[in-house]
């Protein structure tokens, strides 16, 4: 499990969270949504200690994330960012390796090939992984950073807005590969995604923030309803039951 207490963050004079407390537990797939602003990304960033905090404390599995070697904590949370600053010119296999340097510090072995060839054949780009990413589409690359994550072999796998400039039909293709990560190979998946449907129909739970807090959290059922939806993007929606399903519309 992941422990949050206490965290808060600000730019300068502005306030980004504000003495978050927060248990993700471990297991199924956690989406994080909210309006632009709310706190989202930061406060994965700070989970992953890719940002410091002002205050507070993250304990991993009782670890405090401060406090421990990042060689140790790149073992137990992997996180793929909105930015991925990889070069163009490197191959779909190579970009998977990299996923493995926590535990090969470079040196690749059988153990790390299992990973590897695991992760490729999982996210069927096998038959790319000789290709460069410049050469992918959308969809595929985004898959090959998924794939790199899958090789790290972390017990949580965080991801920032994965969504982003992907089609509905990438879109659905990933948070399928999410559900399918989450349960085959018993990951603890957390989202940051904008796309409150896609939230509602592939998460287990649903932590809702606004204005750098959290507003609400619980099952799907539990956040996406009129009345919190509107609470937490004060906008109107009217949410439907669609196949044991809750479709938010917004108008």
């Amino acid at each position: 499990m992941i422990e949050i207490r206490g965290i808060s963050k600000s730019y300068g004079a502005t306030p980004v969270l504000d003495s978050i407390d927060l248990d993700l537990r471990q297991g199924g797939i956690t989406s994080i949504i909210g309006p632009n602003g709310a706190g989202k990304s930061t406060l994965l960033s700070i989970i992953s200690r890719l940002q410091p905090m002002d205050a507070g404390t993250v304990l991993i599995d009782g670890q405090p994330v401060g406090a421990t070697p990042s060689d140790i904590l790149a073992r137990r949370l992997a996180i793929l960012r909105q930015d991925n600053a990889v070069a163009a010119r490197v191959t779909v296999r190579d970009l998977v390796s990299f996923g493995r340097y926590p535990h090969s510090k470079g040196r690749i072995n059988a153990e790390d090939i299992r990973h590897i060839d695991q992760a490729l054949a999982f996210t069927e780009l096998g038959s790319l992984e000789n290709r460069y990413l410049d050469q992918l589409s959308g969809g595929q690359r985004q898959r090959a950073f998924i794939a790199m994550i899958l090789a790290q072999d972390t017990d949580y796998l965080l991801f920032d807005e994965p969504l982003n400039n992907l089609d509905a039909r990438h879109a659905l293709a990933t948070m399928t590969l999410f559900r399918r990560i989450a349960g085959e190979f018993s990951k603890t998946v957390i989202l940051v995604i904008h796309d409150i449907n896609f939230a509602a129909a592939y998460s287990d739970r649903i932590i809702a923030m606004r204005d750098g807090r959290i507003h609400c959290a619980g099952t799907p059922a539990d956040v996406i309803r009129d009345h919190v939806l509107e609470e937490i993007f004060g906008i109107e929606f009217t949410v439907h039951e669609i196949g044991g399903k809750r479709i938010a519309d917004c108008y």
